[in-house]
């Protein structure tokens, strides 16, 4: 550094000058009386308070994406409820089946046949949408329920405003077109029912009030049977021609139910998300590894990380900005993909050791011997109502009416599906995480197989006694209905509709819940997708079987009695015990072995006491 010989050249540092780029003011600060003490107080005070303002900033945004979180998880599930509210419309069955019967002058195989293609597409096509709602998420197959109840709707209610079918005399459409809207109806009650529950599973089932968050929109389900009836017959009905308020206006009706289950399904699909999944699937292959149940690492084999992120020609050095922002963009795609293939395997392996386990096959078989009964009970109720009190009595001085008790069925459905839930919550055993996924011979299964119990043990009340105890419930319906005392004492038949709903809408929670704590909520979906297939099945049996029964006592009646039936000859309607009591006798005996069947893969060899799993 260049300088005079006294030492006074004004060009000598004697001091560094670093300097805020930003700022450009010296570092070194001159107080008040032209000390130099480097602005060390200010400075430490700086660094503290930039610190913790760091600091708190970053609780605010981790708070904040807490209550994000929070909020979306909330809002799903109250959406889910509201889909559920709307999506069991075809519960409300029995509110026009009988009007079909009297106005288009459908034969009763006709009414059943109807309802058994809703059926079958409510509940044939359940591990598609399943497996779509696992995979994608649920707000698709909201999206799709919104088009197909939009266009079941309207198709049912132009036809049946045409009137009666060329085969029945009339010169309206023909019956396929009725049957092809309910199809499309059965499809969109799936789709939309699905999505929600699928929603709240995924949700909340991890916790520790999974019965309730399931029996909620459950139980929502089955009121929307009762409020859509009472809409009908309160709101859209006809007028007789003296004034008075008549049937319910179903062209109407039709329409109503069409706009609003539109509406609801486009709603559903920008509300109905799965919160944290991510985290959810990496816990889940993790077990699943942990857990022995795999004798190699099928998923990591098949994972192989993905190579390379392009090449730099040696001449292009310049761009090496550019190729570590392609790079990085490679790597977030590769993840991206590897998440996905996680997901795919996790599930895919998740429904082989499902369908491999024979205890879901002793559940799926109870299920189908009680729920078909209670469908075809619930489609043909207004015929059933008509049954029990003569054919002459006039529609105003009818005892009682179809809606009334798809009401009852719909509120007794409801309560029970709401007491089950939070009863199994508060009495059923603790179930470990990833229970499931614990093999017999586990090491800590040996272990909890030795531990020493504890001295309070807390009252317990397995799930599967609550489901004993609700298809008991239906059997004791069936028995009363069947046994004839209803017969001309209409005023009984409450406690028909009151154990039937409540019965069969405690199974309808019941099993689902049993579903995720026996084999998990990763892949819910697809497996209450399986299992729920099988009510299709049991409501066109047992459909079918109400409507053989049925129409071979009208024929003998019209045979037998003559003058005393002339004027219901042509739509052939039955009056007498000989119209159902068989089919009922023959529905108990199916409820009851339902419950040995449960009971079996309960405490039977191989069941799910013996494995160590809490249900």
């Amino acid at each position: 550094m260049p300088s005079n010989s006294n030492g006074n050249n004004s060009n000598q540092i004697d001091k560094l000058d670093y300097t805020r780029p930003h700022e450009r003011q010296p570092l070194l600060q001159t107080d008040d009386h032209g000390n130099h003490d480097g602005g060390r107080s200010s400075h430490d005070n700086s660094y503290a308070g930039s610190f913790f303002e760091q600091v708190a900033e970053g609780i605010q945004e981790r708070d904040l994406r807490k209550m994000k979180t929070v909020v979306r998880r909330y809002l799903s599930f109250i959406w889910a409820v509201v889909n559920c509210l709307c999506a069991g419309s075809i519960t409300a069955y029995s509110l026009y089946g009988h009007i079909f019967q009297s106005r288009l002058h459908y034969t009763q195989f006709q009414i059943n046949i109807v309802a058994i293609v809703a059926e079958i597409g409510m509940y044939v096509i359940v591990p598609a949408v399943g497996y779509l709602c696992d995979r994608y998420g649920p707000g698709w197959p909201s999206l799709f329920s919104a088009f197909l109840f939009g266009a079941g709707y309207t198709l049912a209610g132009l036809t049946y405003r045409t009137g009666s079918p060329p085969s029945r005399g009339g010169d309206g459409w023909p019956f396929s077109l009725m049957v092809v809207a309910f199809a499309a109806v059965g499809l969109g009650t799936c789709c939309m029912y699905l999505s929600a529950v699928t929603t709240c599973v995924k949700n909340f089932g991890r916790g520790k009030y999974k019965g309730v968050a399931l029996a909620i929109p459950i139980a929502a389900f089955g009121l929307s049977g009762m409020w859509q009836s009472q809409v009908g017959s309160k709101l859209l009905y006809e007028r007789n021609p003296d004034g008075s308020k008549g049937d319910v206006d179903v062209f109407r009706y039709f329409l109503f139910l069409a706009c609003t289950l539109f509406a609801v399904g486009i709603v559903g699909f920008f509300t109905l998300v799965i919160i944290d999944e991510e985290e959810m699937i990496d816990e889940a292959v993790d077990q699943l590894e942990q857990s022995g149940l795999l004798q190699e690492d099928e998923f990591f084999q098949r994972a192989a990380s993905i190579h390379g992120y392009g090449t730099t020609a040696p001449h292009d050095l310049s761009d090496s900005t550019f190729d570590f922002l392609r790079s990085e963009a490679d790597d977030l795609k590769a993840k991206a993909e590897e998440e996905r293939r996680k997901k795919n395997w996790l599930l895919n392996e998740e429904t082989r050791l499902f369908l491999a386990d024979r205890t879901m096959w002793w559940l799926a078989a109870g299920f189908f011997l009680v729920t078909g009964p209670g469908e075809a009970f619930i489609n043909n109720l207004g015929t059933v109502i008509e049954t029990l009190y003569p054919p002459s009595t006039p529609l105003s001085d009818a005892p009682t009416t179809a809606a009334t008790h798809v009401s009852i069925v719909a509120i007794t459905s409801t309560l029970a599906r709401l007491i089950t839930g939070t009863l199994s919550d508060l009495l059923a055993p603790v179930a470990p995480q990833h229970q499931h996924r614990r093999l017999l011979t586990s090491m800590s299964s040996s272990i909890d197989s030795l531990a020493i119990p504890p001295l309070c043990k807390r009252f317990t009340l397995s799930r599967v006694t609550f489901l004993l105890v609700s298809a008991l419930f239906v059997s004791i319906g069936q028995a009363i209905l069947a046994s004839g005392v209803t017969q001309d004492h209409v005023s009984r038949f409450w406690l028909v509709s009151g154990f039937i709903g409540a019965g069969y809408g405690a199974v309808f929670s019941l099993v689902p819940i049993v579903i995720s704590v026996v084999w998990g909520v990763e892949n819910f979906g697809t497996n209450w997708g399986i299992v729920a297939m099988v009510p299709a099945a049991g409501a066109a049996v047992w459909g079918l079987l109400y409507s053989a029964v049925y129409q071979r006592a009208a024929h003998d009646e019209v045979e037998n009695v003559g003058s005393g039936v002339q004027g219901r000859k042509e739509d052939i309607l039955c009056y007498g015990k000989a119209c159902y009591q068989s089919t009922f006798w023959a529905m108990v005996a199916s409820v009851w072995i339902a419950c040995g069947l449960w009971m079996w893969a309960w405490r039977g060899p191989g069941g799910w006491k013996r494995r160590g799993i809490a249900v």
